[in-house]
């Protein structure tokens, strides 16, 4: 369902530039995986979309930055009367939702359409279900953003868009290496982090982020929020393991010039695969993170 990465907030509908078929590969794995990891998510905000939608049928749904479309194929089985449009900047990505809902037996009920952010919207039929999980963020104006999704609700229909929440947690406290308090320190530089790439945006402006405050300015009315837990206790199982420590090598290709050369060190034990203290073999790895959804109705005729 859009955005599915639940770890770093990152596009996959625009800005990737020109990749090779096998960085492709590589991306659309990895955003899988995640996206599998996060099923828990994915599924819970799917159920409160069909709360939400209560008696009123459901013929439509757009997955706005659907990525390899593991969220996609999650709305086609929530929704199993309505077409689910999984919109994306790269025609990879498409390719491997289209591939993902095939294997599903979804296959009839999902139509791919290649549209880049923000312009690409405005060329989408209206639905009656708009998702987009982590995509406001990537682009400049929030406000405005918010604005043009709004538009392509129906009347009545809804516009669910996940931001905020809390970040992934991986670790303990003390973890036997280096200064207690390790991911606490790296949130925040992660968050300056995170505001140097907002600022970067194309016509970036400053949003407070206030979401329901947003879907009313954006004419909707505000139908709540939720937040989803994703819960996998220590040990992990190798696929999800495989998820955190490519967060963690999202983290370490971020930080190391902003980080303080103990901390920098304690990265690079954690990311040896040989180091027994290391992401890739100590027992105690677990994954915590909570993802909001923000939604609001369109108003009917």
């Amino acid at each position: 369902m859009g955005r599915e990465t639940t770890a770093v907030p990152e596009g996959h509908g625009h800005g990737h530039g020109q990749l090779h078929q096998d960085d492709w590969d590589a991306v659309g794995a990895r955003l899988e995986s995640e996206a599998e990891m996060a099923l828990g998510f994915l599924e819970g905000a799917a159920s409160w979309l069909a709360e939400l939608t209560g008696d009123r049928s459901v013929r439509r749904v757009l997955d706005i930055s659907s990525g390899p479309g593991v969220g996609s194929c999650v709305l086609a089985v929530t929704f199993p009367d309505a077409e689910i449009g999984a919109v994306d900047g790269s025609a990879a990505l498409l390719a491997r939702a289209s591939a993902r809902a095939a294997r599903l037996r979804l296959g009839d009920h999902l139509v791919v359409a290649q549209r880049e952010l923000p312009d690409g919207l405005d060329s989408l039929e209206p639905a009656d279900i708009v998702w987009a999980s982590r995509v406001v963020h990537h682009l400049g104006d929030q406000n405005e953003a918010v604005r043009r999704l709004a538009a392509l609700v129906r009347p009545g229909g809804i516009l669910a868009i996940a931001e905020g929440g809390l970040s992934l947690r991986s670790l303990p406290r003390d973890i036997g290496i280096g200064r207690p308090g390790l991911e606490a320190r790296l949130e925040v530089v992660l968050q300056d982090w995170f505001s140097a790439m907002r600022a970067a945006q194309p016509e970036a402006a400053s949003t407070v982020e206030h979401w329901p405050g947003i879907l009313a300015d954006a004419g909707l009315t505000p139908r709540g929020t939720r937040t989803f837990l994703v819960d996998h206790p220590a040990p992990l199982d190798p696929a999800t393991r495989a998820v955190v420590t490519d967060w963690w090598d999202g983290i370490q290709e971020r930080v190391s010039d902003r980080i303080s050369e103990d901390d920098r060190a304690t990265l690079e034990r954690l990311l040896d695969p040989l180091d027994e203290a290391g992401l890739h073999r100590r027992p105690d790895v677990f994954v915590l993170v909570a993802t909001t959804v923000h939604a609001g109705r369109a108003p009917r005729p």
